[in-house]
């Protein structure tokens, strides 16, 4: 048991009440229905955006989007992170599509506009930018950019709930957007996410890659244009897409919608750790100057300043000393180009200039939780001793 885990329990007592109150109604439900409904326009509300999806996980969400990329831009070259989740890569490749890696920027861990633009051919069809970590990856230019190239902008968001961009949340800049609530994240749903869009005709066509391809999911207005062009056809049964089962269920919506009556507390929370974890660690043994502007941070970044082998060591022997829960890499373990999927030749992939940044944080990088029952006390004590085995 770590005494200082990755993640509290984030299931309160009051939402296994809420949970249990909904499960002892009478003909209740559980299938996707009208909590989903409801909680889908609770968070369409709380986001800023237009239209929400609930799935069964943020990585669902990965393969939505990359389904409409295809669909509307046919197969091409996607440019992707090193650093992020399996999902945002493996849903490119497995829709026969090409992903192209570029490098990141250590002070947020996120593909650069340099970079991108450096990376963009006439097959670039779109570009999944993470916002890794809680920290801001969108800028104004590269909207700009991904709208005149006539290239899809993706936001994978499912670490980042609450991260802004002047002032109005991530998940709402580009074409379409994903946020994850697995148990480790902002808020938990169990198993859970959400796509999200302000792009009607995209909203129609995640809905109908979300169950199975059939236009019954989508509005009556794009349910009748099937109804006229395929009259002899069952129009419970018509399946426009080859699509996939990614719903999700009653019951975790009826968590979600507990859950997100404190999101907005529990940013405010770990915006708060991160910056004492920040201000407490010894700069020059600790890359400290990550754009905080607008984060709302998932774990607590520890990536060294210098490539230095004994340190790691150190550094790792500390923690499991402590009893401090901590994950070598990011997320998503690292440098996604020198995973085995990759590497071992099943996939056709492209790695545009140099990945020095993200091996450096494949090699030198790790994180610790960040959670809302951690104190200001606990942080500092721990910042203390790691700044301690830097100075040995």
């Amino acid at each position: 048991m770590y005494q200082w885990p990755l993640i509290n329990d984030n299931i309160s007592e009051t939402d296994k009440e809420v949970m249990i109150d909904f499960i002892k109604q009478p003909n209740v439900r559980f299938t996707n229905g009208k909590k989903v409904r409801e909680f889908e326009k609770a968070w369409s509300d709380w986001l800023g955006v237009e239209h929400t999806t609930y799935v069964n996980s943020g990585a669902s969400g990965n393969y939505i989007m990359m389904s409409i990329v295809k669909e509307f831009k046919g197969v091409g070259e996607v440019i992707v992170p090193p650093i992020g989740w399996v999902s945002d890569i493996a849903s490119v490749v497995n829709l026969g599509m090409t992903p192209v890696f570029v490098d990141v920027d250590l002070s947020n861990f996120s593909i650069t506009l340099d970079n991108i633009k450096e990376a963009i051919t006439d097959k670039t069809k779109a570009i999944v930018l993470v916002h890794a970590m809680g920290f801001n990856a969108i800028s104004d230019e590269l909207v700009r950019l991904a709208k005149e190239k006539d290239i899809i902008l993706i936001e994978d968001c499912c670490e980042s709930h609450g991260v802004t961009h002047g002032g109005q949340k991530v998940g709402t800049f580009g074409d379409l957007s994903n946020f994850s609530f697995y148990f480790g994240h902002h808020i938990t749903t169990i198993e859970g996410g959400v796509v999200c869009t302000n792009n009607p005709e995209y909203h129609e066509y995640i809905r109908l890659f979300r169950s199975h391809g059939m236009t019954r999911e989508t509005s009556p207005e794009f349910q009748e244009r099937y109804k006229n062009k395929y009259p002899r056809l069952n129009p419970l049964f018509t399946f426009a897409v080859a699509g996939y089962n990614l719903r999700n269920m009653e019951l975790n919506a009826v968590l979600g919608l507990e859950q997100l009556k404190r999101l907005d507390n529990n940013i405010e929370r770990r915006v708060g750790n991160l910056r004492t974890w920040l201000k407490s660690l010894d700069e020059t043994a600790y890359y400290t100057a990550y754009e905080q502007e607008g984060n709302s941070n998932f774990a607590l970044p520890l990536v060294l300043a210098n490539q230095d082998d004994n340190l790691f060591e150190r550094v790792c022997a500390l923690l499991e000393e402590c009893g401090v829960e901590y994950r070598i890499g990011t997320a998503g373990g690292g440098n996604q180009a020198r995973q085995p999927y990759l590497i071992e030749g099943r996939y056709s992939y492209k790695i545009n200039g140099l990945l020095e940044t993200a091996d450096h944080i494949h090699d030198y990088g790790l994180y610790v939780g960040n959670h809302t029952d951690l104190t200001e006390e606990q942080i500092k004590k721990l910042c203390k001793a790691l700044n301690g085995v830097a100075s040995v």
